[in-house]
């Protein structure tokens, strides 16, 4: 019976720095899922016109923003690890790192890849929702005030949502 191959000094290095690496990005899918929970929070609050916390929501989510980034810094140094014991470029994208690392580790980096590929989608798209709806209150708001247009004659809304300003003969019953 042949005696079990002993791991060399650089075998523990790179499965401590892959474990640290792997620990970095569930610390980034983390936040990205409060940064969505926050993002869906403003939506609610503007689509439900409650504007009186909306400052305070955009504050948690520029705060969230801030973890992140603290937290690709640290990702940033924890890849650096991994591709120093691998003998790799330390600018290598987590993609290619996949195809250099050993099993289990590349289905491990894979999943954590695609995490963040379908969690920044979702933000992504939220984003753009919460602008767009941020952008039609707004032109609501000054529609109603009467601030967009130097027009006499009040904005009123087609089907669509959006606003038309034409002149019609309005009747009113005085009577009463």
């Amino acid at each position: 019976m042949c005696p079990p191959i002993e791991a060399g000094p650089t075998d523990g290095r790179l499965e401590t720095a892959l474990a640290n690496i792997s620990s970095a990005l569930w610390g980034i899918r983390e936040l990205l899922e409060l940064l969505t929970f926050k993002l869906e929070t403003e939506h609610v609050l503007v689509a439900a016109g409650r504007t009186r916390w909306l400052p305070r929501a955009t504050h948690e989510v520029e705060l969230v923003l801030e973890e992140i980034r603290h937290a690709e810094l640290r990702r940033t140094i924890e890849l650096g690890d991994v591709a120093d014991a691998l003998g790799i470029s330390p600018d290598i994208t987590l993609l290619a790192l996949i195809d250099e690392v050993p099993t289990p580790w590349d289905d491990v980096l894979t999943d954590h890849r695609d995490a963040l590929i379908s969690a920044t989608t979702e933000i992504t798209t939220l984003a753009e929702s919460n602008r767009q709806l941020l952008d039609s209150s707004y032109t609501a708001l000054k529609d109603a005030l009467g601030l967009g247009s130097s027009a006499s004659e009040p904005a009123t809304y087609t089907a669509d949502g959006g606003t038309s300003r034409t002149q019609t003969a309005r009747l009113f019953d005085q009577s009463t």
